[in-house]
C-alpha cells in the first residue's frame, strides 16, 4: 500500500471513529521487538510501547504461543464457572508482587480496577472521603476520574463526584497527618506517576501515607497501572520502595496488548468480602488469564528486571545531551526533562524516527519503552538527540 493509499484509508476510516484522539502522523501497520513499521515504509523505534503497555515488545514467541493455546483449548468463560487458568495465573501474580497481597480480582482495565479498589474501600471502612495526590492520573470513570487531579476543569464529564476528594501535594510528607484523618476511607496514589511527568513520589512520601493510613484505619492504594508489573526494574513499586499497600491496581504491561487487569488485595481485605461485593463479565476470562500468566514467566525467565534497571541506568547516563537537562523516574518509567517544549522535541524525534511520549509536565518527555530495550537502541536516541538543539 502506498502513502497515498494508506492516507485514503485513514480518512475512510476517521470518518467513523469518535474524533476523540490527539494522533501522531504516523499510520503503523506492524511492529516486531520494539520496532514499529509504517505503512509507508518507516521504521520506527519505540520509546513509548504502546503506553506502557508493550512490556514485552511486538510479537514476543512466549506472549504469541500462550494466546494461540489458550484460544484452541477455551477462549472465554464465564466466572460462574471455575477455570484452573483463572486460579493459576491468580496464584503466579500474587508470588510476582509478594508483600502478602495474596488475593486476585481479575477484571477488564485499570480504570475499573481502581474503581473496584475504591468500592471495597468505601464498603469496608463505612466512610466517605478519599485522598489523592496532586498531578496523580486514575482514570477517565466516575470514580477513577473522580480521583484524578485536574479531571474536573478538563474532562470529567460527569454532574458531581460520587464521593468527596481532597488533594495533598506529591511532594511534601509533612502535610499528609492533616489531609488524612478517620474520615477517610483511601488513600490512592502512583508511586511513579504517569501522566504527571515520570515523576517518583518516593519512599519518604509512601512511608508516611502507610504510616498515617495505620494510624487512622484508612486503606493505602497504589494504583500501579502504570509503573506496575516490572516496569520500575521490581516486579512493582511496592517491592521497590518497601511499602507495602493495602490494594494494588495493575493492567497495561500485565497483558502486553491483551486487556486484562487485576485488583490485588491483602489477606485482611479478602478476608471480608462477601458473594457480589464485585463482579465482572469479561474479567477472568481465561485468555486474559494465559496471557497475564505468560507475561510473568517472561519477565522472570527472560531476566528482564534486571535489563530494565541496567538499561535505565545507562539512559540516565547517555541522554543529558542536545534538549536535554536531566532524568526522572524509575525504571522504564523515565522523565526526559527538555530545556524547550517536550512536544517539539517528541515531534524532531519521531522526524528522525524515534517514537516517545509526552505528560502534563510541558517539559517532560516520557520514555515508556519494552523491556527488552538494549543499550544499543539507547545510542541512537542519544545520537538523534544530540542533533537536536536546545
Amino acid at each position: 500500500m502506498n502513502a497515498i493509499t494508506a492516507t485514503a484509508t485513514t480518512q475512510a476510516l476517521k470518518s467513523h471513529l469518535a474524533q476523540v484522539f490527539a494522533q501522531y502522523p504516523v499510520e503503523v501497520a506492524h511492529g516486531d521487538g520494539v520496532w514499529l513499521h509504517s505503512r509507508d515504509g518507516r521504521k520506527i523505534l519505540d520509546f513509548y510501547g504502546g503506553h506502557a503497555v508493550a512490556g514485552l515488545g511486538y510479537g514476543h514467541p512466549r506472549w504469541l504461543a500462550a494466546l494461540e493455546r489458550q484460544s484452541r483449548q477455551m477462549t472465554f468463560q464465564t466466572n460462574a464457572l471455575p477455570m484452573v487458568v483463572r486460579e493459576r495465573a491468580a496464584a503466579r501474580l500474587s508470588k510476582f508482587v509478594g508483600l502478602g497481597l495474596d488475593t486476585v480480582f481479575w477484571i477488564n482495565s485499570g480504570a475499573e480496577a481502581n474503581e473496584n479498589a475504591l468500592k471495597l474501600a468505601f464498603k469496608l471502612t463505612g466512610r466517605d472521603k478519599v485522598v489523592a495526590l496532586e498531578q496523580g492520573f486514575h482514570g477517565r470513570t466516575a470514580a477513577a476520574g473522580a480521583v484524578t487531579w485536574g479531571a474536573l476543569e478538563k474532562w470529567y464529564g460527569f454532574p458531581r463526584r460520587p464521593f468527596d476528594v481532597s488533594f495533598t501535594p506529591r511532594d511534601n510528607p509533612s502535610l499528609v497527618e492533616k489531609a488524612v484523618d478517620r474520615d477517610t476511607a483511601a488513600v490512592i496514589v502512583e508511586p511513579v506517576q504517569g501522566v504527571g511527568g515520570a515523576y517518583e513520589v518516593g519512599k519518604p512520601m509512601l512511608q508516611a501515607l502507610r504510616q498515617r493510613c495505620d494510624e487512622t484505619g484508612a486503606m493505602l492504594i497504589f494504583d500501579e497501572v502504570q509503573c506496575g508489573v516490572g516496569r520500575t526494574g521490581a516486579p512493582f513499586a511496592a517491592n521497590l520502595y518497601g511499602v507495602a499497600p493495602d490494594m494494588i491496581t495493575a493492567a497495561k504491561a500485565l497483558g502486553n496488548g491483551f486487556p486484562v487487569a487485576a485488583l490485588l488485595m491483602s489477606r485482611r481485605i479478602a478476608g471480608q468480602l462477601k458473594y457480589d461485593d464485585m463482579g465482572t463479565t469479561f474479567g477472568g476470562g481465561p485468555m486474559a488469564c494465559a496471557i497475564a500468566e505468560a507475561v510473568i514467566d517472561t519477565i522472570e525467565s527472560e531476566s528482564l528486571l534486571a535489563n530494565v534497571r541496567q538499561v535505565s541506568a545507562y539512559i540516565r547516563s547517555s541522554c543529558i545531551i542536545g534538549p536535554v537537562t536531566a532524568v526522572q523516574g524509575a525504571g522504564f518509567l523515565l522523565g526526559l526533562k527538555t530545556s524547550r517544549p517536550a512536544k517539539e522535541v517528541q515531534a524532531a524525534l519521531l522526524a528522525k524516527n524515534i517514537l516517545a511520549g509526552t505528560s502534563a509536565d510541558p517539559h517532560i518527555l516520557r520514555l515508556l519503552p519494552a523491556y527488552i530495550l538494549n543499550e544499543g537502541h539507547v545510542d541512537q536516541l542519544s545520537d538523534a538527540l544530540a542533533q537536536i538543539s536546545a
